[in-house]
């Protein structure tokens, strides 16, 4: 059997001088998550919003209050299509800010709302306490559809890593407890599979996510539960049934070590008869959405909104 290439040597050329200021260091401790937390996830905060979005932040009540925020097109009225959102950072770090910047071009140019929604993060609050906030940010802005604006009948779920692998738990929740009908799941670079048993989650010298940092990310969410019986909607890719989950699209780099279970995920839901949509980017690692200077970055840009046209324009 071939020996598994570096991380480095699957990455695009172009990507080479990059390296230096994206790279990230192995998360294997609280210490480095610390500091992580106030010093480096800093580069992906928005990069900046104009006056075309009308941003309002709420509470949704409990024993934890919980954090969203609303995202909508300035001056346009009537029940829009809605986006919920997870955001990125491994189970162990984040904020729901993070999605500003997607919701400044969709609601603008795909005529959108977004619901973003800050999940407690591992590992001071594992499983389920992140996929139950997820859930109750959803069934709030159900319950507020007519008050915010919403098209029930074309919400969906989306995420980026972690997000994603939320996102796709919490189609699997809803579809298994009656909940919200979901419209679509769009899932990027989606983290799925607690396992680490594929040969891109064992490649050594990943840039952004590394082997190490996942596994500390994993274990942090899963908590007592990591290394036994896990449920599907924690970590999806166990899931043994993924019919009547909506249509959904999964992008992720070949040079990212959630290649395969991602691709995995994407051909077991057309099996099971999901409309399903794959994208791979060659030479592409793990948060390819921050090198936003790079042709096939802007190119999987457009793919993503390209189906959501699509798929929002279905009856």
């Amino acid at each position: 059997m071939d020996a598994t290439p570096d991380g480095t040597a699957l990455l695009a050329p172009e990507l080479e001088p990059l390296l230096g200021v994206f790279s990230l260091p192995d998360i294997t401790t609280m210490e480095v998550l610390e500091g992580m937390r106030t010093g480096a996830m800093g580069a992906f905060e928005p990069l900046g919003t104009t006056d075309g979005v009308e941003r309002t932040d709420h509470l949704v009540p409990g024993d934890h209050p919980l954090p969203v925020r609303v995202h909508r097109p300035r001056g346009v009225d009537g029940p829009l299509p809605c986006v919920y959102a997870m955001h990125g950072g491994g189970m162990i770090m984040g904020t729901h800010t993070m999605d500003d910047s997607t919701f400044e071009v969709w609601c603008q140019e795909l005529g959108v709302m977004g619901v973003s929604v800050d999940y407690r993060l591992a590992p001071e609050h594992p499983y389920p306490s992140p996929l139950d906030d997820c859930e109750r940010g959803l069934l709030w802005a159900v319950e507020h559809a007519d008050e915010l604006g919403i098209d029930l009948d074309r919400l969906g779920v989306f995420g980026i890593s972690a997000g994603a692998g939320l996102a796709a738990g919490l189609a699997l929740r809803v579809r298994d407890n009656g909940g919200p009908r979901l419209a679509f799941q769009l899932l990027e670079t989606p983290m799925l599979d607690d396992r680490q048993t594929t040969a891109s989650s064992r490649t050594e010298g990943l840039i952004v996510w590394s082997k190490a940092s996942n596994r500390f990310g994993w274990s942090s969410y899963l908590g007592e539960l990591d290394g036994g019986d896990v449920p599907a909607e924690a970590a999806p890719a166990r899931a043994a049934d993924l019919s009547g989950l909506p249509p959904t699209f999964v992008s992720v780099g070949t040079a990212d070590g959630f290649r395969d279970e991602a691709v995995d995920y994407a051909l077991r839901l057309a099996t099971a008869g999901v409309p399903t949509e794959l994208h791979m980017y060659p030479g592409l690692p793990h948060g390819f959405q921050a090198f936003t200077m790079l042709d096939v970055v802007q190119n999987a840009g457009r793919d993503r909104m390209d189906w959501l046209r699509r798929v929002l324009a279905r009856p």
